[in-house]
């Protein structure tokens, strides 16, 4: 059973809680993600994540990634402090830079 959640709260704007794990980050996957649209400003609060390993800081790559090939631009906003640690770890301060 998934501990993770992702929200469409608004038009480009989501909520991620729960735990972003090896375990978890799957079922995001599965169950949707978020709308890449050309030119959008998505912006994706992480305040509510409980948890994060490295499976987490990969499915937000690969947001900023799918962002990027269309168009479009991924914010994270209050990012916990596991991934700022992760962030740090990988070198990618600039990536995630608001």
């Amino acid at each position: 059973m998934s501990n993770v959640r992702l929200e469409n709260l608004a038009a480009g704007k989501y909520r991620v809680s729960g735990q972003l794990t090896f375990d978890t980050v799957p079922d995001v996957s599965s169950t949707g993600s978020i709308a890449l649209v050309e030119g959008a400003e998505i912006e994706v609060d992480l305040g509510s994540v409980a948890r994060a390993d490295s499976a987490g800081l990969a499915l937000l790559v690969e947001w900023q990634s799918e962002a990027r090939s269309r168009g479009a631009h991924v914010r994270f906003l209050n990012l916990p402090q596991q991934l700022q640690a992760l962030i740090r770890v990988a070198g990618l301060e600039a990536a995630f830079a608001a």
